[in-house]
């Protein structure tokens, strides 16, 4: 049986242009990029124009990109360096950042763990938040402000982004923004954002897993988060991944041919219109999120009368994977922070994504299933 793989903002399928250029690589070319020799030569060249390829896409001059292994590391390392600047110009031990409480956890374990005082500030039942809450939370002593470009459970679009960036620069205040969800699926123009820092990630576009980045506006200095060696232009040590990062950059190269981004997308948001329209046939459910400011491949609902678990496991025994519960916590089921603080059910959120592998009968049988499995659960408790 042919399965419908639609947990894309979990992690996509590897592009075959990313896994085409990154084979010699991983057969061939084995040298460290540091090196000065032929072979290190040529393995620095695939990183310099995989950089380039990578910051083409988003906007971004090829010096601002600075190669992670993971989005959480690029979110860790936007926090920490952030933070540690702060106090070092402030001569503190202790400083204040503001953030939201819809972020992903990676950013929100990165706050807890630093040496700040923390403010969250909340959102509506859509998942948006306002500008004058978050700027109404700066302090004198506040240094960092980080929120997310678009949500990655129930893929709300900020519409309070601009103005947050904004407000955060007059007051001489770093922002951090989260795309690692957008990427690659909504236009990232870092240039036009105006933000001092912005994380995003390769496999949930078609890249590989073991490459990321943060973009680092120029002209900013932060400490590495990850130290050991000079490696990034002193600014991420350890050697780098030069397999990961050169299917990163061919993934990058494709979405920037042709409009391809935008056909992609285009394509999505059809796709999950066809699946949020055959789920929300079915009676008791209902989708969560901003339905106009939203992510095009991104299609979270709330099921009521059984839990979602059931029915995740359900849709698995008929060849449909998706994903419940908190993003990056699956492995204990819990409900999900973003849901609860939207003020929604968060133990019954079933998570829909889909993404450039996507196909009609991956949709369709999405269609076709849910309904027949929400009837047997329910009949089930009945």
């Amino acid at each position: 049986m042919a399965r419908a793989y639609l947990d894309h903002a979990s992690s996509s399928p590897l592009r075959a242009v990313a896994l085409d250029e990154m084979l010699p690589y991983l057969r061939a070319h084995a040298a460290d990029p540091g090196r000065i020799h032929s072979e290190g030569r040529t393995t620095r060249a695939a990183v310099e124009t995989a950089r380039e390829q990578v910051a083409t896409l988003f906007g971004a001059r090829p010096r601002e990109v600075v190669f992670t292994a993971t989005g959480t590391e690029s979110i860790n390392a936007a926090i920490w360096g952030a933070v540690e600047r702060g106090l070092e110009q402030r001569n503190r031990k202790q400083a204040h950042v503001v953030t939201t409480a819809v972020e992903h956890s990676a950013v929100h374990d990165a706050c807890r763990r630093a040496p700040v005082a923390l403010t969250e500030v909340g959102a509506d039942g859509m998942g948006q938040v306002a500008a004058d809450a978050v700027l109404d939370a700066l302090r004198d002593d506040t240094v960092l402000v980080s929120i997310q470009l678009a949500n990655h459970e129930v893929g709300t679009v900020q519409g309070s982004l601009a103005a947050v960036i904004a407000g955060a620069a007059e007051r001489g205040v770093l922002v951090h923004v989260d795309a690692c969800a957008a990427a690659g699926h909504v236009p990232l123009d870092f240039r036009g954002l105006g933000a001092d820092l912005c994380s995003i990630t390769a496999h949930k576009l078609g890249g590989p897993k073991g490459a990321a980045a943060l973009l680092v506006r120029r002209g900013l200095r932060i400490p590495p988060f990850v130290v050991g060696g000079m490696q990034e232009r002193a600014r991420r040590g350890g050697i780098e991944d030069v397999p990961a990062i050169v299917g990163f950059g061919a993934a990058a190269a494709e979405l920037s041919e042709d409009d391809r981004l935008s056909v992609e997308a285009e394509r999505a948001r059809s796709q999950s219109e066809r699946v949020s329209a055959a789920a929300l046939a079915v009676e008791g459910v209902e989708r969560f999120g901003d339905p106009e400011a939203c992510l095009p491949h991104l299609v979270c609902l709330g099921v009521g009368g059984v839990e979602a678990e059931p029915i995740l496991l359900a849709l698995d025994q008929r060849g449909v994977a998706v994903h419940s519960g908190s993003s990056c916590s699956s492995e204990a089921l819990e409900p999900s922070p973003v849901l609860e603080a939207m003020g929604v059910d968060a133990d019954k959120s079933l998570r829909v994504s889909l993404g450039w592998s996507t196909t009609d009968a991956d949709v369709e049988a999405f269609s076709v299933a849910f309904p027949d499995v929400v009837a047997r659960l329910r009949a089930l408790r009945t």
